[in-house]
């Protein structure tokens, strides 16, 4: 099978993508063949992309994805031809009209699940059940300050912990995301350009601060997320989108009320296929369920993927992002 293939040979601005044509032979033991029918669109992959997590060059793109088992290798058992999968990684080159992935790595979809809903949704709505019931173990009753709570991860978020019986205060930059954050559930959305977000965050929760922040800006919200949290509260920074934070004296945490932080990974949270599979069963629970929706807010061609990470970057983005390969 031919396919199309995104690649880099330097890391840099949206301009370094580059594409060419490869044949993809039959898949070896625990390989799976997989014509891709929707891209998922991450932060993750500008990380990639710009240097932030440097990776080996050339070097492919994209972790998510979805789309139709064509072919299997030996030793692969539970995925048949014909077969709806997907995967979040953690091997690359999702940017790809078709490609060879390790059985492993990969999904079976239920019906429920349509291959762009899956695209759109897998690796950030396991980054939510990761975050909210992993990592932070938010309860019911609590009040959780979300930043940028109309991305991608951000309604997925504001949506789940509204499940779980949390109050959610959200973030946003704009009147069409303040919106699209109050439609996703958000109690309290706060106009960060406009609005000093820790003060309107003391005010809501009466000066005691909020237990849990999500931050998946990074250094252009460090500040605000620790004059938002409260005493002994927990700062998840899971995000680089405004900068990594980097140069943190830990006294800082102790001038702020004996703060924690944590910046975790999916993939140490997902590390065993026990854990995998009961997060992605979590999350197709959640969604078939109905109590997180998922909002395709812009599709690309699998080719226009430089102005998808243009747009990413520059906030001009709302809920997930797909690109689609075309197929003859």
């Amino acid at each position: 099978m031919k396919a199309i293939e995104a690649f880099i040979e330097s890391q840099g601005g949206p301009e370094v993508i580059d594409w060419r044509e490869v044949t993809l032979g039959e898949p070896g033991p625990d390989q799976v063949l997989v014509r891709q029918t929707a891209v998922g669109l991450n932060y993750l992959d500008t990380y990639h992309r710009d240097g932030t997590y440097p990776i080996e060059l050339p070097g492919g793109l994209g972790v998510e994805a979805a789309g139709e088992a064509i072919a299997i290798g030996a030793d692969v058992h539970g995925i048949r031809p014909g077969d709806r999968v997907a995967t979040f990684g953690p091997q690359r080159n999702a940017y790809a009209s078709a490609r060879l992935v390790p059985a492993s790595s990969l999904f079976k979809l239920p019906p429920g699940i349509d291959d762009e809903t899956a695209a759109a949704a897998l690796l950030k709505a396991c980054t939510v059940e990761m975050l909210v019931e992993r990592c932070a173990k938010v309860e019911a009753g609590s009040t959780v300050l979300v930043h940028a709570a109309a991305g991608g991860v951000g309604l997925i978020l504001v949506q789940w912990l509204k499940a779980i019986g949390a109050t959610v205060i959200g973030t946003v930059s704009t009147e069409a995301k303040e919106h699209a954050a109050r439609e996703a559930g958000a109690d309290h959305v706060i106009r960060y350009k406009a609005e000093d977000v820790a003060a309107h965050v003391r005010e809501i929760t009466d000066g005691q601060g909020v237990p849990v922040t999500f931050d998946g800006i990074g250094m252009a919200t460090w500040a605000t997320s620790l004059k938002s949290t409260a005493r002994r509260g927990l700062i998840v920074s899971y995000g680089n989108a405004g900068g990594p934070v980097t140069g943190v004296n830990l006294g800082i945490l102790a001038q702020h009320g004996s703060q924690f932080v944590t910046r975790p990974t999916l993939f140490d949270y997902y590390h065993l296929p026990g854990e995998r599979a009961a997060g992605a069963d979590r999350v197709f629970e959640m969604i078939e369920g109905g109590a997180v929706r998922i909002t395709v807010g812009q599709r690309y061609s699998l080719e226009d993927a430089a102005r998808a990470h243009a747009d990413l970057e520059a906030g001009r983005t709302t809920g997930s992002s797909l690109l689609i390969p075309e197929h003859p």
